[in-house]
């Protein structure tokens, strides 16, 4: 298995491949001054696209820093990287990008998948906050009204907040929830009590948790196993006036069964940031219902927040060529249980 070694700096030639967008956004000029010490200058920016069309030599390319738009690490991608050690991925998923390939020929790979769970950790408080407090059905019922109109929510203070899975965005979110006073319940089937409880949330069952939880906030990654797992009786379960929350994949629900119960119960909210498809077609009822907050998978890192995720890449890079542990690194053993 790889892991990290320490290699001689005047020989580390590396190379950017991700979106040209990306190249610009994820890492910025402080980010770009400290790789100017570390690599083989000048950098050399590639895409998915100008890497096929790309004749220079890539062969003594031993570092890949990368973001969304990273190619599939296949044979035929290696072949022309014989000397790739690493891959710094400021982004989060590897999924789209690992293969069998690249494990066989220990390739280290790192993510910045912590980092970016500071964006979306942040927007779902930010939306747990504001459910707690009814905001769009205050705001939708005092637009028609044109008046003030004053209901009666849960607010912050001991309130039920549940968590569906708790993986890395999961445990940063909990964490910011420190200091209100909320009641914390989670369905982790892989969480163990005694990690529940030094990370301060109670274990339930997911129908337990639905039916509990003033707000639901879904962190579940999407495999094969997590497919629709959230169906049309958890959301009938719901408390009156309880809001479901999905920053995670749109697939861990079953949107056909959660728009039907969405129907019949406008007492409930949902805010969905994911959906399945993505976007909705336009004939989904998902842009109709008024009990329905569709944001366009804005969680992530968005504008300056990306240049945290390229900040990690470079600060894997620097403990990679001092020898020390990364803290991003994906192992192939992590690949049945992350998103």
């Amino acid at each position: 298995m790889a892991s990290p070694k320490t290699i001689n700096l005047m020989k580390t030639h590396a190379l950017f491949l991700l979106d040209e967008f990306h190249s610009h956004n994820v890492y910025g000029p402080a980010d770009r001054k400290r790789l100017e010490a570390l690599i083989c200058t000048p950098f050399r920016f590639l895409t998915q696209l100008t890497i096929l069309e790309d004749s220079h030599d890539l062969s003594e390319v031993e570092v890949i820093f990368s973001s969304w738009g990273m190619p599939l690490c296949d044979e035929t991608f290696l072949d022309r990287f014989p000397k790739l050690k690493a891959i710094f991925y400021a982004a989060g998923s590897v999924r789209l990008f690992v293969t069998d390939a690249l494990w066989r020929r220990e390739i280290l790979v790192s993510s910045s998948n912590s980092a970016l769970s500071v964006s979306v950790s942040e927007f779902t408080l930010a939306q747990i906050l504001l459910s707690l407090k009814w905001t769009w059905r205050h705001a939708a019922d005092t637009r028609t009204a044109r008046r003030m109109i004053h209901h009666t929510p849960p607010g912050t203070y001991d309130s039920v907040v549940g968590l569906v899975s708790i993986g890395t965005v999961a445990k940063k979110l909990l964490s910011l929830m420190r200091p209100f006073h909320f009641q914390i319940v989670a369905y982790d089937p892989f969480l163990t009590q005694q990690s529940a409880r030094e990370l301060g949330v109670k274990l339930v069952s997911l129908e337990d948790l639905f039916e509990i939880s003033d707000v639901v906030s879904v962190h579940t990654p999407w495999l094969p196993e997590t497919e629709g797992m959230i169906c049309g009786h958890h959301f009938n379960r719901m408390k009156p006036g309880a809001t479901f929350i999905n920053t995670a994949r749109g697939a861990v629900v079953n949107e056909p069964e959660m728009i039907e119960i969405l129907k019949h119960r406008p007492d409930l909210y949902a805010l969905l940031d994911v959906t399945w498809p993505e976007p909705p077609p336009p004939s989904s009822p998902l842009y109709d219902l008024p009990n329905v907050i569709l944001t366009p998978h804005i969680a992530g890192a968005l504008g300056k927040e990306c240049q945290r995720l390229g900040a990690m890449a470079v600060d894997e890079f620097e403990r990679y060529l001092k020898g020390k542990p990364l803290l991003g690194q994906i192992r192939e053993e992590m690949m049945a249980m992350i998103a």
